[in-house]
Formats: C-alpha cells, sequence, structure tokens
C-alpha cells in the first residue's frame, strides 16, 4: 500500500538571494528576473515519488528576507524537517548572514530528538561569477561541515545549475532520519512528517538529476504557489 507524507521544508536567507527564483525553477522550471520582493510568507508544492511506497508532498516555504528581524519566525518554522540557507554568492553581506539565519532556525525548530533539522547551504547565482564573485568566501566544504550543514551547492536558478541535485540531497537526508527512527524499533512515523491518505496522480513523471550519494527519486508538478 502506498503512503503519503507531507514534508515542510524551509527556504530562507537575505533579501534578493534568490529563494523565489530557486523555488520557481524547482517547482515550474521557468525563470524571472523581474519577482517581486516576497512580504511575509508563500508557498509551492512539489510531488515526489521516494520508492514504490511512498510518496512526498514536499511543501516549499519562502520565507520573506527580512523576517530574520521580526517574530514571526518561530511560527513559520514551526514543523519543519529542513531546511536550504540560501545566500548571493556576488553579496558578501549575505554570506556573513548564513550562521544568523541558521542560529535562528536551530532556536526555533528541532527535530523529536532534539537535532537540529538538516539543512543544506545554497551559494546562488553561480552564472554571476563575472560580475563580481565575492573572493573572501571561505571554503565552503569546510565551512558547512564546521557549522552543521549537511552539504552545499552552487547553484543558479538563471541557468537551473544544481538545483534539483540540492534539494534531492535535503530530502535525502530528511528521509534518512526517518529510516533511522524505524530501525531503531519506532515502526509509526512520528514528529512532523505526516501520514496522508493516498492519492491518484495521472500527470507525467521525470527524473531527477542525482548527487552523490542521494536516491533517485521522480517528481510530479502541483503547485499551491502565486504567480509573485
Amino acid at each position: 500500500m502506498q503512503q503519503e507524507r507531507l514534508l515542510k521544508v524551509l527556504v530562507i536567507g537575505d533579501l534578493g538571494v534568490g529563494k523565489t527564483s530557486i523555488i520557481k525553477r524547482y517547482v515550474h522550471q521557468v525563470f524571472s528576473q523581474h519577482y517581486r520582493a516576497t512580504i511575509g510568507v508563500d508557498f509551492a508544492l512539489k510531488l515526489l515519488t521516494w520508492d514504490q511506497r511512498t510518496v512526498l508532498r514536499l511543501q516549499l516555504w519562502d520565507i520573506a528576507g527580512q523576517e530574520r528581524y521580526g517574530n514571526m519566525t518561530r511560527v513559520y518554522y514551526r514543523e519543519a524537517v529542513g531546511a536550504l540557507v540560501v545566500f548571493d554568492m556576488t553579496r558578501l553581506s549575505t554570506f556573513q548572514a548564513v550562521l544568523k539565519w541558521k542560529g535562528d532556525l536551530d532556536s526555533k525548530v528541532a527535530l523529536n530528538n532534539g537535532t537540529p533539522v538538516p539543512v543544506v547551504l545554497l551559494a546562488n547565482k553561480s552564472d554571476q561569477r563575472s560580475q563580481g564573485l565575492c573572493p573572501k568566501l571561505p571554503k565552503l566544504e569546510k565551512f558547512s561541515r564546521e557549522y552543521g550543514f549537511v552539504g552545499w551547492y552552487e547553484t543558479s536558478a538563471k541557468d537551473n545549475t544544481n538545483i534539483d541535485a540540492a534539494i534531492t540531497c535535503l530530502v535525502k537526508s530528511i528521509m534518512s532520519a526517518e529510516e533511522e527512527k524505524a530501525s531503531a524499533g519506532k515502526t509509526e512515523p512520528e514528529g512532523n512528517v505526516l501520514v496522508l491518505p493516498r492519492f491518484d496522480y495521472n500527470t507525467k513523471e521525470k527524473p531527477l538529476s542525482k548527487c552523490s550519494g542521494c536516491s533517485s527519486i521522480k517528481t510530479r508538478d502541483n503547485d499551491s504557489r502565486r504567480d509573485d
């Protein structure tokens, strides 16, 4: 019997780093340079066939860049099981804000065992290297390990570089945590992963690109975002 799970994933980072563009590229396979700044929070939905028994409803929460300075992030973060932290490779200030965003996230949401939710770091706008790639960035491999990210990727929503790979890797980390709980004797899904009734979907399936160590999964689009 196939089951369906809802995974709430946050997309956070400073204003103008490309969070909305990343989500639009992933969900709709489109790109625009004229998105309006997100106010508060917005949503998108992606359906993923994880395996023969599991369909994932990946709910992407697009959190406005200004929200780190407010009190609403605790509400927005509630029940999240993973996150993407995004910065603009050409603006040092957005990288300097990365640990503030992750610190805010870690202080407000955690898995049932108290550990932080999995987070992938995205160095976005890699297509703009020639326009001033920040030379002061540390080696991101070491940085991501030191500060508890499960991985990092250079991405470009414009060129569709590593968007699928980064999100696939995050989803794999989320599901691995669930599998570890199950192998420890917990047979019922717990915490922030919700089991929903089975749906029948008739849309065409297409494979996601693979990342090192990540499972190959299939995607099907279904969206609840407005075109802001």
